[in-house]
């Protein structure tokens, strides 16, 4: 693009003194394009051009009568050719294609524009920060950054911007308008790009590998804040037991360990959560229909990823293994915790008493101990209890649901402990029977 300013100029030089007047002209004209001033400007309208003829075509608008009419819509043009263009909205025809990709266009101009995308060439160009652009719009765009120019003002919040897209996508969180549903679970986004980034939490694409630990991510966000760990580039750390977070929100989470406080309690079973993001995965198990069926067992998920999960109990599949022991899992978090026990490192710490342990839900357990509460009543009779594994148990008494079943004898149990006490039985009598026979 330089290359062709600079041979424009040469020519310029070159010429003899007895070129017309009106040559030179035609060449200062031309170069405006290139430097994307517009010095003719409209007294009627505001609108500038870079060229006088541009501007001259355009007082035609102000001027002249608009004899042709689109009787679809009743919209008037000065010139036939206009309406012509103009009713290709209507009909939805772009006779001109792009002969490289194959896109095609209502106007010939909008095609020429496009055009420089393949070609490269640049047009329009900041002499301040050099950038280039093939089209005008986009160059104006970017004009605005260095003028700091928001002409684009939100009514509602005051906030302003330099693109009126920008505006418009901002607008959508005063209207709450999310129209990017995921089609697993409730979540909704503004944005189709956050919705293509959620999605991956339910396939487990993890494109973004840390080098150094091999841990990886499904989005660009989490692994460049996983990567301070290892740099120790801004990191929050606890005052209490001196763990480090990269994220501020992490450290928040993580004090509440130390407080003893769950804000995010469900009004339903009285769960408590510490992070709001498991305490809403939490809501869908008395909301969502449990639309995802395991055809072995035919337990039901409200989520396809749970669904994922739990499959590898009848396959036996653990991908996840600790590299110190070589013991295997069937999921990340169960491989986390694992490995816990081999640095020795209790995070989890009882406000009451400041006992540690190696898991929330192990601390959660504890914490028990310390209160009378039984938030947790059967359906069936007035009997409560403190934790809600404790009263799927009870109410088995209730069901008559035998999930534990023995492979040798076929016999079930209401009790995971009754079935490893019939196991042992079972083991004593055949080895009493083995000695008899002898």
């Amino acid at each position: 693009e330089e290359g062709e300013i600079h041979q424009l100029k040469t020519e310029e030089t070159s010429w003899s003194p007895s070129l017309k007047n009106d040559n030179i002209r035609n060449l200062i004209e031309h170069m405006k394009i290139h430097t994307a001033e517009k010095p003719h400007i409209c007294d009627q309208c505001g609108k500038s051009f870079p060229q006088i003829r541009n501007l001259d075509e355009h007082k035609k608008i102000h001027t002249l009568e608009r004899p042709y009419s689109c009787d679809q819509c009743g919209t008037s043009f000065p010139f036939k050719g206009n309406l012509d263009a103009h009713k290709r909205i209507h009909t939805g025809e772009k006779p001109h294609k792009c002969d490289q990709c194959g896109k095609s266009f209502a106007q010939k101009g909008n095609l020429n524009k496009h055009m420089n995308i393949h070609t490269g060439v640049k047009l329009y160009m900041y002499d301040q920060c050099l950038k280039s652009f093939t089209q005008q719009l986009p160059f104006n765009d970017h004009m605005k950054i260095h003028t700091a120019e928001k002409p684009h003002k939100c009514d509602q919040c005051g906030k302003s911007f330099s693109q009126k897209g920008n505006l418009n996508e901002h607008l959508k969180i005063h209207t709450e308008e999310r129209p990017f549903a995921c089609d697993q679970c409730v979540k909704r986004f503004i944005h189709k790009g956050n919705l293509n980034e959620h999605m991956k939490i339910h396939t487990g694409e993890k494109p973004y590998a840390c080098d150094q630990c091999g841990k990886s991510f499904a989005r660009k966000g989490a692994f460049n804040d996983h990567m301070k760990i290892h740099t120790g580039e801004n990191l929050h750390t606890c005052a209490q037991c001196g763990k480090s977070y990269a994220r501020k929100g992490a450290l928040n989470d993580h004090m509440k360990i130390h407080t003893g406080k769950n804000l995010h309690t469900c009004d339903q079973c009285g769960k408590s959560f510490r992070k709001s993001g498991v305490f809403k995965v939490h809501l869908l198990t008395h909301s969502r229909e449990r639309l995802y069926n395991c055809d072995q067992c035919g337990k039901t998920f409200f989520r396809a990823d749970f669904l994922k999960d739990h499959l590898k109990v009848h396959t036996k599949e653990k991908p996840y293994v600790c590299s110190l022991c070589g013991k295997s899992f069937r999921q990340m978090g169960a491989l986390k915790t694992h490995q816990k026990r081999h640095s020795g490192v209790k995070d989890h710490a009882c406000s009451e008493c400041g006992k540690t342990f190696f898991t929330d839900g192990a601390l959660k357990v504890h914490q028990s101990v310390h209160t009378t509460e039984t938030p947790y009543k059967c359906s069936h009779c007035d009997k409560r209890f403190k934790r809600s594994e404790y009263l799927r148990i009870h109410e088995r008494v209730h069901t008559g649901q035998k999930p534990y079943h023995c492979h040798s004898c076929g016999k079930t149990f209401t009790h995971f402990s009754s079935l490893i006490c019939h196991k042992k039985k079972c083991r004593s009598e055949i080895t009493s029977s083995s000695s008899s026979d002898l």
